[in-house]
């Protein structure tokens, strides 16, 4: 389990050294599929927010979202407004995230940075989760480099006071964790992918916010009306088979910053 000052395991009581979160995901839905136990159990004691990085903010995916931050307590939407890799509606008239400058990218996720100052930050892992979203590999990388950029004084200037996040925490699935969500996404075409069990670093039991979890997946209704997104395949299974499914979110802790002894020595 992570150390206290991080990702909370389920039974911690409530605690003033609590972190604050920032999740950065690729589109709407991704934070409560991914991440929305542990939103919403960080929501309870800390603050916290999240950046998506597509879709625009007048698009009926940003009303959806608004409505699952809200179950999360996760605040206000946080929307950059790129385009979608496979969908041209999500943003008429801005580049797809796929293919705006990089650096553009990072001084906009370096400006959310600075500005709400969290403790970890949340994200995509690099495969782009089980089914290898090109937009979700995008968001990794971009996420990666803006939380170095971040504490960097000398970069983005026009950003604000440098801030350095202590971590990163990568959404994953690892191998052993798949269980029954990898048949369902198989069965409408999509492709698995899964990290060897050693690079889940961290597992959370988020039983304990489940309604807030499912009310947040809800909340997107064009989504859930679907029959390949997550959202609708998730809506027609039994309550105890998708319960067991969305009960245990993983991840991949990544350092960040200096080295806690100040060591610049090289090691295996």
């Amino acid at each position: 389990m992570p150390d206290s000052d991080e990702l909370i395991p389920a039974k911690q009581v409530a605690s003033s050294a609590v972190p604050s979160l920032l999740g950065v995901f690729a589109h709407p839905d991704d934070e409560s599929l991914l991440a929305g136990g542990v939103l919403a159990q960080h929501a309870a004691q800390a603050r916290t927010a999240v950046v998506t990085m597509t879709w625009a903010a007048d698009s009926p995916r940003a009303a959806e979202l608004a409505g699952a931050l809200r179950a999360l307590g996760a605040g206000a939407p946080r929307m950059l407004g790129y385009g979608d890799a496979r969908n041209s509606q999500a943003a008429p008239g801005r580049p797809r995230l796929v293919d705006a400058p990089l650096d553009e990218v990072i001084a906009a996720l370096v400006h959310q940075i600075r500005s709400f100052r969290p403790d970890i930050v949340v994200t995509h892992d690099a495969l782009g989760q089980l089914t290898g979203h090109p937009d979700h590999r995008r968001t990794h990388q971009a996420t990666l480099l803006s939380v170095q950029d971040a504490g960097l004084a000398h970069l983005h200037l026009e950003a604000g006071e440098p801030w350095q996040p202590r971590a990163v925490y990568c959404a994953t699935h690892p191998e052993s964790g798949v269980g029954e969500l990898g048949s369902l996404l198989e069965a409408v075409g999509k492709t698995v992918l899964a990290v060897p069990d050693p690079y889940a670093t961290t597992t959370v039991d988020v039983t304990p916010w489940l309604e807030q979890k499912w009310a947040a997946i809800l909340a997107h209704r064009g989504e859930v009306a679907r029959e390949r997104p997550l959202p609708g395949i998730l809506a027609r299974l039994p309550e105890e088979i998708r319960r067991n499914i969305i009960a245990t979110e993983y991840f991949t802790r990544i350092a960040t910053g200096p080295a806690p002894d100040g060591s610049h020595r090289l090691s295996a």
